[in-house]
């Protein structure tokens, strides 16, 4: 028998420095970096002599406790001051961190930006995702030798004006860069040069966590931490070996990297196999990912020292939103994950940034992705995790809206014509590279109006899409879905939140969503139409995954997502926000149905988990929007419900004047700021300052800068050639490399998640813990007065209305339960309070239904074409108590009545005294009912028990005290008769 190939296992590697202190001299800096048992440390030299360029030491060593605090005193002991000076300048702390942000010069020398403060907010299994709370900046070079400049203030203002404590994220374990699905496919594409071969080394959670207390030593003392259990002094250890060692590691395990990656179906270990068989067969490799720079806020900050520090330094930071919240089902929590990535590429405002930029970058392009996950198993191998990606943006053209008039809408115009789709061409051929195929754009721009305003855009983007579909082989061809959704909340008819359910069944069926773990057998066995229609790929790759004839049992295969839906209006604000709800809502039904908590991939609206995610998606357009547009949400998820008090119209207005003074007087300043925290402009001595420049059209668009295309690649071909190999699966995944893999041990505390998260060693309160005070389905959302726990009952509460205002000829959405039944207001989106009013529009024309329009939102709808909408009633306003409450009142019967009777002269004969009216009646006796006899304050006499009770009693003590009695004869006789049959 031939020995089985070892099976590949992956471990993300934790970066090594998650604390740090900050020491100064006049002519270094040390930053000192540890992990968190602060058991290895790292230490980085910043001298403090130059001027203008950065030195950095970074030996790349490590040291323990004893050896770090060693090196402080004897760096305290070369500094201190000698005989005949007046200063005493030793080593001194200047600040704890939790990691670097990066470094920045303007015109004078660098600036270190150090994360002081951080906050948990979401746990993804077994890492944790921090939210930046405050940050320092500190100025490297000493006083002695600055030399000033007149502008380096107005530039340190204006790059304090990005405010690092506002939604900016970051984890030391987990990739915020990539979707989850990314993060937990195994590495493809792997260059032998990378592979490093050598051995490896064997608080308040909800609260802002402070640095200040970390490596808080004094460098005079002794180690205090140590006495327990001293080791011998040992040498740092270095993470390089020489070259002879490195060759012959990598001529032995080339081989067996290559075979392992190569063959995806054996990363997962068989279930016959014992645990101690599978450690042995398992080979074990840490990898760390190379971030997609596209959403990595602080490239620029790092670049100047990338190539040259240790990657645990380095810590990239995104920009976005994050939430997290507890579904409960009857006791087991299931999190429910918000992320949202805003793309620092073309990032700016919301009048000063429209459109694409030359090389496809669009303005507002934000990549929301939705998890979903059993709290009960962290583990990223053994859990059950789903999650569903989709993305918001402008739209891909060159168009902009002039702002030198102060007009609450600026006209559009185009600034420069495509008619090959060139830079359309290039977004969409990135999101084919990043995603896979269908991609399905939901356009959500007015399509007609009585004067062109918004529509210009929309023939465009059609005309766009077209362009690129001619040459696209049909099964991966752009799904373009046109949805006037302004036009359709105006028509009191119509139902916006019905048509966009509609339309997010189709898309979500279409692109599908990632699932870690093999579907339930239920699944297969009785799979629901909705879930069994679903466009799916395996894992693995497999196209035909799902069907029942290819379901077997023990085969670990979960499921992709091939594609993303790409929604957009104009500000890609409000109704995109709407449109994504909608979108994440059917998504997470499939995801429940997946987990095997819905018997069906169907929710209502008016139940604690929609609530829940309608708040979640409110809060996530609320900060998106005051990223780009400067103000909250003007109308909100409940405006298109029909659902919004009428107190939220003044709320409106507000929003809506916050947002126009921000674009009008506040949006150049921060514009600004952000082409100086990404890089786009570089202050220098010789250049205009940017707070002079007319326009940073320039800065953005490549191709004034003498930057020229290469017209190699035909017009009729955007895409690239392994771009159409791969698809439907990403080329990103099926080519996915990592920045460092080295063999390493489960146990090791580089990979070790489960110390790292939990951190036995520490003492913590479970009343601290971050998990016990995340949003809570039961706690937070559940209403009183109920005693049904489940998060997906509709909550029906006493006086509100149960009418229908939406279309009697709409049919319920394909997750309904039935057509036959009456529909439910949360099914189509409308509340039990809602209104007949439209609230929220600002459009003044008045245009009848379009059925062209809505025909790909209502295909394959049953309607009734001679149904036509109801009247007004009394019945509509005052309806009956069945309809509301369920109950009716009707006359008690006889029995019933006979027993409020009894009850009532016993509470007359026992709360008043007797009458003289009451003196002739009857005496009321009361007997009370017992099994006893005789019964008594006194003495009570016990019930008889039988004979044969007692016998039965007496069998079972001698069988417990002389062992089981021998079988009868006609048990013996039975039990013949019943081998006789095999």
């Amino acid at each position: 028998m031939e020995d089985e190939a070892p099976k590949i296992q992956f471990f993300p590697i934790i970066n090594g420095l998650q604390k740090m202190a900050l020491y100064e001299t006049k002519a270094r800096l040390y930053l000192i970096g540890s992990n968190n048992t602060q058991t290895k440390f790292r230490v980085l030299k910043i001298d403090r002599t130059e001027p203008y360029s950065l030195q950095i030491t970074d030996d790349k060593v490590e040291y323990s406790q004893r050896q770090i605090k060693e090196l402080l005193s004897m760096i305290n002991e070369g500094n201190r001051a000698q005989s005949g000076q007046r200063q005493q300048i030793g080593l001194s702390r200047t600040v704890s961190a939790f990691g670097i942000v990066g470094f920045v010069r303007f015109l004078e020398g660098y600036y270190i930006i150090l994360v002081t403060k951080r906050r948990k907010v979401a746990v993804l299994g077994l890492h944790t995702i921090y939210k930046v709370e405050d940050t320092t900046m500190i100025y490297i070079p000493h006083d002695s030798v600055r030399k000033a400049s007149d502008d380096e203030a107005k530039y340190v203002r204006l790059f304090q004006n990005i405010d690092l404590s506002s939604n900016f994220y970051f984890s030391y374990s987990y990739d915020l860069t990539h979707s989850l699905q990314y993060n937990m496919e195994p590495p493809r594409d792997i260059p032998l040069e990378i592979l490093a071969r050598f051995k490896a080394s064997t608080f308040c959670m909800d609260e802002v966590e402070r640095a200040e207390n970390f490596l808080n030593l004094s460098v005079n003392s002794k180690d205090s931490g140590e006495d327990g259990n001293k080791k011998p002094r040992s040498q740092p250890v270095k993470d390089q070996k020489d070259e002879k060692a490195e060759q012959e590691n990598a001529k032995g395990d080339s081989s067996t990297a290559e075979h392992g990656i190569s063959n995806q179906s054996k990363f997962s270990s068989q279930p016959n196999s014992s645990p101690r068989a599978r450690m042995k067969s398992t080979v074990c490799y840490g990898t760390r990912n190379k971030p997609y720079s596209k959403y990595v806020w602080n490239s620029y900050l790092l670049k100047p020292v990338e190539e040259s520090l240790h990657p645990a330094w380095i810590l990239p930071i995104t920009h976005g939103f994050v939430s997290q919240n507890n579904i409960s089902v009857y006791g087991r929590s299931f999190f429910l994950t918000l992320i949202a990535r805003r793309s620092c590429r073309y990032a700016g405002t919301r009048f000063l940034k429209r459109g694409a930029n030359f090389e496809g970058d669009v303005a507002n392009e934000v990549e929301t992705e939705q998890i979903v996950y059993d709290a009960h198993v962290s583990s990223l191998h053994l859990g059950r995790f789903t999650s569903f990606v989709q993305i918001r943006g402008s739209i891909p053209s060159h168009w902009s809206q002039d702002v030198s008039k102060m007009v609450p809408k600026p006209p559009i115009t185009f600034d420069l014509m495509d008619p090959y789709a060139e830079t359309a061409g290039k977004h969409f051929n990135e999101l084919l590279r990043r995603f896979g195929s269908p991609i399905v754009v939901l356009n959500l721009v007015k399509r007609r109006e009585q004067r062109p305003h918004e529509s210009i855009l929309s023939t465009e983007y059609s005309r766009l899409v077209n362009q690129l579909n001619l040459t696209l082989p049909p099964q991966h061809r752009i799904q373009y879905l046109p949805f006037d959704m302004a036009r359709v909340n105006k028509q009191k008819d119509e139902n916006v939140m019905t048509r966009l359910s509609e339309i997010a069944y189709r898309a979500v069926k279409k692109t599908g969503i990632f699932q870690s773990s093999a579907p339930y057998y239920c699944h297969h066995l009785n799979a629901n139409i909705h879930y069994r229609q679903m466009e799916r790929t395996s894992t693995q790759g497999h196209h035909d995954f799902g069907s029942r004839r290819n379901s077997v049992l023990g085969q670990r295969r979960g499921r992709k997502q091939t594609g993303v839906v790409r929604v957009n209006c104009v500000d890609c604000l409000d109704r995109t926000n709407t449109a994504q709800f909608c979108l994440g809502k059917c998504a997470l039904a499939f995801q429940l149905y997946a987990l095997g908590v819905l018997e069906r991939p169907g929710l209502e609206f008016d139940s604690d988990c929609v609530r829940m995610l309608e708040e979640m998606y409110e809060d996530h357009g609320d900060t998106l929007a005051l990223q780009y547009g400067g103000s909250q949400l003007v109308h909100r998820i409940r405006t298109y419900r029909r659902t919004a008090p009428w107190t939220s119209q003044g709320n409106d207005i507000m929003q809506t004047l916050s947002r126009y003074y921000s674009n009008t007087f506040s949006d150049t300043e921060k514009q600004n700021a952000i082409n100086l925290f990404l890089g786009v402009y570089v202050p220098q001595e010789e250049s205009v300052p940017i707070w002079e420049l007319p326009s940073d059209y320039l800065l953005h668009h490549s191709f004034t800068r003498g930057f020229r295309p290469c017209h190699s690649r035909s017009s009729s071909q955007w895409w690239d050639a392994e771009v159409m190999e791969s698809l439907p699966l990403p080329v990103d995944e099926e080519q996915k490399t990592v920045s460092l893999l080295m063999p390493v041990s489960p146990t090791e505390p580089k990979v070790d998640l489960y110390v790292d998260h939990h951190r036995p060693s520490e003492f913590c309160i479970l009343s601290e813990l971050f998990s016990y005070h995340m949003s809570h389905s039961v706690r937070d959302y559940m209403p009183h007065f109920t005693t049904d726990e489940s998060p997906f009952s509709v909550r029906r509460r006493p006086g509100k209305r149960q009418e229908e205002l939406s279309r009697s000829h709409s049919t319920s959405s394909p997750t309904s339960s039935s057509l036959s039944a009456p529909k439910n207001p949360g099914m189509t989106g409308q509340a039990s309070t809602s209104s007949t009013a439209s609230s929220g529009t600002s459009s003044t024309e008045s245009e009848g239904s379009d059925d062209e329009e809505l025909s790909v939102a209502s295909a394959g709808s049953d309607e009734d074409e001679g149904a036509v909408p109801p009247g007004l009633s009394l019945l509509a306003f005052f309806p009956p108590m069945t309809h509301t409450y369920g109950r009716s009142f009707k006359p008690p019967s006889r029995a019933d009545s006979a027993v409020y009777k009894r009850y009532e002269q016993i509470y007359r004969a026992t709360s008043h005294p007797a009458s003289k009216t009451s003196r002739n009646a009857a005496p009321l006796v009361l007997i009370q009912r017992s099994s006893f006899s005789v019964d008594s304050s006194v003495e009570t006499a016990p019930p008889a028990v039988p004979r044969r009770s007692r016998d039965l009693y007496h069998r079972h003590v001698a069988t417990a005290a002389l062992g089981p009695h021998p079988p009868q004869h006609h048990d013996l006789l039975m039990y013949r008769k019943f081998t006789s049959f095999s």
